[in-house]
């Protein structure tokens, strides 16, 4: 049974509504208050979780206080910083529990603090509310599976950065990816903290097929360069077939992608080892294991890579059934057995992925005229009645008509829209106001104002983007909801020239999980833009005061 992925609080008392999300390990607390706005007194909220079997609650912490005491790792542990003492002033919070996968409910309690003339606080009418997250988005069928992609971060430096620099963590270079060795102290829980749930997925199908000596692997890999991902691709043997990009800079003799081809022709076998780029690049990450018990595929936007697993904000999407890997394994015969004719195969076409009760297609790049995916997209964005959420690595710098959609979508006064998309000096921000908010290289790494610490460089796990996801939500909270996802970036090389996995999604629960997941790194960001302008913790600042007094707005939507 299917537990419920939204989950409202029950205190008609309470002056403001709560409704909870369920993510992929992450919980989405919307509150919106139930006047047109609080009262002049309200300072923020306090956020206490139980977990399932505790007996007491547990407080969230803030990073900012009023008395502008340092957040640093050691402060931040400190009484002063419980949310009941320095209140969050976020109408929404996105919240990671510890082990989020353990069995039974999640309780949040969520109350209104507001204060005093003397400057005390006091307590209002809480909201309580449970969820259940575990640990599959719809267990042994479909896992959404997100990285954390937050190495530029006050909590990876907090965690990570007191025990030794990133480079004894992550390689400087993706091709010295192979043979690089983490001398960090913390480097195995660290990869853990990082590589959230798609290191976990990705390497779990590949444990399972090992596990079943009748199993069948081929991998698709753009990059390659991560030695935990290689060591289970060599123990595979001759069960494994492998498709590894040659583009520039992946066919150079040096580069990692290259090791990886040369490591792995003594175990598989020459023959069992491609290197193919399609027109323009072979850029799927996409794994088919086909066994007596282990019957799994694997696509997303994740790379087999440091910088893909532990770095990079990613999706992986894992799938498993009989019928789910079938055009995941026809897709991999048709690159396998001639590439060059591909377009013309039946993986182009949309496939169901034969699901129990999701509405589940893929299809596989390159396409011909009469399969583009493109402008089946722009016509869906054009279409949403309710909101648009996305995170589309590359968007403005490929054009086409996606980006025309997505850019018509903001300019809807009816349309909820909140989006970012990757830029070669950063990424851009979309507020449903349809203001872009540039956020440059600078703003995302080593430069946060103070109080708050230095963070790691941009160079972390190789060069390339650390916004990487390419999803598209559609009315995530409708009948109607849909996402897009997979490798193809929405652009017209995408379509008609790399080798790409595209995913479509209609179902409310895989589009609500990743419609947090488009918040939660908005939210990360769009703060780093309120510091970068606003001075020393501006209470009205757009990462602090976005959405009072809509319940849409608020992500509530009752």
């Amino acid at each position: 049974m299917t537990t419920p992925f939204q989950v409202f609080g029950g205190n008609a008392a309470a002056p403001f509504v709560l409704k909870l999300h369920r993510g992929e390990g992450m919980v989405l607390l919307a509150m919106d208050w139930k006047t047109a706005r609080p009262p002049d007194n309200f300072v923020g909220i306090a956020i206490a979780y139980k977990p399932p079997g505790a007996p007491d609650f547990f407080e969230l912490k803030n990073r900012l206080s009023f008395d502008d005491a340092s957040p640093s790792s050691s402060a931040a542990r400190s009484p002063r910083f419980d949310a009941s003492v320095s209140p969050i002033q976020k109408f929404r919070w996105v919240h990671f529990p510890f082990r989020p996968s353990q069995t039974g409910a999640f309780t949040y309690r969520v109350t209104p603090m507001s204060m005093k003339p003397d400057g005390s606080l006091t307590k209002g009418k809480a909201q309580t509310a449970k969820i259940t997250l575990g640990d599959e988005t719809y267990p042994g069928q479909l896992n959404i599976a997100f990285t954390r992609g937050y190495v530029s971060s006050q909590a990876f430096v907090d965690r990570y950065l007191d025990e030794g620099s990133i480079a004894t963590l992550l390689p400087e270079k993706a091709d010295d990816g192979l043979v690089f060795v983490p001398t960090h102290p913390k480097a195995a829980v660290a990869r853990e903290w990082m590589g959230f749930e798609a290191r976990r997925a990705v390497l779990g199908v590949l444990d399972a097929a090992l596990a079943d000596p009748t199993a069948q692997v081929g991998v698709v890999a753009y990059d390659l360069n991560q030695p935990e991902m290689l060591t289970r691709l060599e123990a595979l043997g001759p069960r494994l077939r492998i498709i590894i990009d040659d583009s520039h800079p992946h066919g150079e003799a040096h580069s990692a992608e290259t090791q990886a081809a040369a490591r792995l022709i003594p175990s598989a076998g020459a023959a069992n080892v491609q290197r193919q780029h399609r027109g323009g690049l072979q850029h799927n990450k996409s794994i088919v294991v086909d066994g007596a018990t282990a019957k799994h595929a694997v696509g997303g936007s994740t790379n087999f890579s440091w910088r893909g697993m532990f770095v990079q904000s990613n999706n992986a999407v894992v799938l498993t059934g009989a019928a789910a890997i079938v055009p995941f394994a026809a897709a991999f015969e048709g690159y396998w057995s001639d590439a060059r004719t591909f377009r013309r195969q039946p993986p182009v076409q949309w496939v169901a992925l034969g699901l129990g009760g999701i509405d589940a297609s893929v299809c596989f790049s390159p396409h011909g005229d009469a399969t583009l995916r493109l402008p089946e997209m722009a016509a869906s964005i054009d279409g949403a009645t309710s909101s648009l959420f996305y995170s589309l690595a590359f968007l403005s710098q490929t054009g086409g008509v996606v980006t025309t959609a997505v850019e018509n979508a903001t300019a809807r006064a009816d349309l909820f829209t909140y989006g970012m998309s990757d830029r070669r000096k950063g990424i851009t921000l979309v507020r449903p106001d349809g203001n872009p908010q540039p956020v440059f290289a600078e703003a995302l790494t080593g430069n946060v104002p103070e109080p708050f610490r230095s963070e790691p460089t941009s160079l972390a796990g190789g060069v390339g983007t650390r916004m990487h996801h390419k999803f598209i939500v559609v009315d995530f909270d409708t009948p109607n909801a849909r996402v897009y996802t997979g490798s193809h970036n929405a652009s017209p090389a995408a379509d008609r020239s790399n080798g790409e996995n595209l995913l479509m999604l209609r179902d409310r629960r895989i589009a609500t999980s990743y419609m947090i997941e488009a918040l939660r790194i908005f939210d990360h960001y769009s703060f780093r833009i309120a510091r970068k302008k606003g001075g020393r913790y501006r209470r009205a600042a757009d990462a602090q005061a976005t959405a009072v007094g809509t319940g849409r707005a608020a992500v509530v939507r009752p």
